[in-house]
């Protein structure tokens, strides 16, 4: 492709210099070497109109005169000025008068078949004048008039050869602009092939390794032109892609121990009641834990389910008005039957009894939920988690704490990715999938707002996130 473009530029390139210089050399020569001999003849016409009307001319009557010594002299600096020969010729074709030659004036001399009707009707003729001149020239033909008779003729004559070497000058003048011009071009070209192709190349480059799977390899264009965004746009789209290439990989593996470790447990309970390892009366015991084991993968595969179709943007918000304490209120009802066997309570500080807010109910319930079960999970027994809710900014903050073990400082960044479990979580009686957070932080994204975590080893954890509260009037 590289060499198909730089080659196409590069031939249309030579095809426009050949084809202009070969115009310039025929057509504009052409063109040029006419325009000359039409501007130059209508100036002799012209020259030659004048001296016919002058009367000096017409009562010198082409005799040996006091007044002809004075007629040549003027026509002999006319001719001169005018680089041609001026003659004055009877209405049969004698020669009276030759700017070029003193000698005609005393020895009067004929055309052989001078006709003025044989050179047309242009004002004007190119040639050798009825084979006077050994060359071609160019002549021009007034007739001397008196009393519509005519008394003889004026004729210019300009030698070819100063016009076709006015004409070189002229085309020399236009090779000039066009070797110019194409010196311009050849410029363009390469600064088109600068800014263009080369980065064009280098795109191409990256996206034939992108295509390879090389997602790690970035385009080396920095301009800030089209180019140059395109390349930024490329490596972006490359890191992207390199990134949901690693979560995948991250994705599947972690959910392949997640599922391996209850699918292990069941697998062998399950064996060991068949092959009759477990005998019937101690089967119970076992079942119930097959049964805890399969809930876990229930959780498992639903918290999968829901984080997929917010990925996909599937899941619409359902936003109503209610009481957030309400919500709170309930949602914490539900684990007390996990609190009282290890003496943890839940403590509800709440500034005002209702306090309403605009968001999606059921999510929010998640929300509530998902963060309460870790804090009553990560906290000792005999020991405390308080729901705190207040107005500030304009918004509604939600806080949630516990007097547990805490979060590392280096996994603060971390808790919200799919899976990741701090080393403090991996008990079996912390029992998780790493999932809870992400749906969290999902939900709260999708509603606008913003969740934070402020958590010391050994102290405990804080998560707070804010809510849209209610207009007056809707409630």
């Amino acid at each position: 492709m590289r060499k198909r473009i730089i080659s196409k530029f590069i031939w249309i390139y030579v095809l426009i210099g050949i084809i202009g210089f070969t115009l310039i050399s025929t057509l504009g020569s052409h063109m040029i070497g006419n325009r000359l001999i039409a501007t130059n003849s209508l100036s002799l016409y012209s020259e030659a109109v004048r001296i016919a009307s002058d009367k000096s001319i017409l009562e010198a009557n082409m005799e040996d005169t006091s007044e002809q010594e004075s007629i040549r002299l003027s026509l002999q600096a006319l001719a001169e000025y005018h680089g041609s020969e001026i003659w004055l010729l009877s209405p049969d074709g004698i020669v009276y008068f030759n700017s070029a030659d003193e000698t005609v004036s005393k020895n009067h001399r004929k055309i052989e078949g001078f006709d003025p009707l044989a050179l047309g009707s242009k004002y004007y003729t190119v040639g050798r004048f009825f084979e006077v001149f050994s060359d071609d020239r160019i002549s021009v033909l007034a007739p001397i008039t008196s009393d519509l008779d005519i008394r003889g003729y004026v004729a210019i004559h300009m030698p070819m050869d100063d016009l076709i070497k006015l004409r070189e000058d002229v085309l020399m003048i236009t090779y000039i602009l066009a070797a110019i011009l194409f010196g311009i071009f050849l410029s363009v070209f390469a600064l088109l092939y600068v800014t263009v192709l080369r980065p064009l190349q280098k795109i191409t480059e990256g996206t034939r390794r992108f295509a390879a799977g090389d997602l790690q390899y970035n385009i080396p264009i920095d301009t800030e032109d089209e180019m140059g965004r395109l390349a930024s746009s490329l490596n972006y789209m490359s890191d992207e892609l390199n990134k949901t290439g690693e979560y995948e990989r991250n994705f599947i593996a972690n959910v392949s121990h997640d599922f391996r470790s209850p699918l292990t447990s069941i697998k062998g309970y399950v064996e060991a009641m068949l092959d009759g390892t477990i005998p019937p009366d101690r089967q119970e015991k076992y079942l119930k834990i097959v049964l805890s084991e399969t809930e876990r993968l229930t959780k498992l595969t639903n918290g999968i389910l829901t984080l997929n179709s917010m990925d996909r943007k599937k899941t619409y918000l359902s936003i109503s008005v209610f009481d957030i304490h309400a919500v709170i209120r309930e949602t914490a009802a539900a684990f007390e039957g996990i609190c009282i066997p290890r003496q943890i309570s839940i403590r509800l500080i709440f500034a005002e009894e209702k306090l309403f807010v605009s968001a999606d109910l059921g999510k929010i319930q998640q929300v509530l939920y998902n963060l309460i079960d870790n804090a009553i999970k990560f906290s000792g027994d005999n020991s405390s988690v308080e729901i705190e809710s207040d107005i500030r900014y304009g918004k509604v903050f939600i806080s949630v704490r516990d007097h547990g073990i805490g979060i590392p400082r280096d996994s603060l960044n971390k808790i919200w990715d799919r899976f990741y479990k701090t080393d403090a979580s991996r008990g079996r009686e912390r029992k998780g999938n790493g999932l809870g957070l992400s749906i969290v932080k999902e939900i709260i994204n999708q509603h606008g707002q913003n969740i934070t975590v402020i958590s010391t080893e050994g102290v405990g954890t804080e998560f707070v996130f804010s809510l849209e509260p209610a207009d007056n009037e809707s409630k």
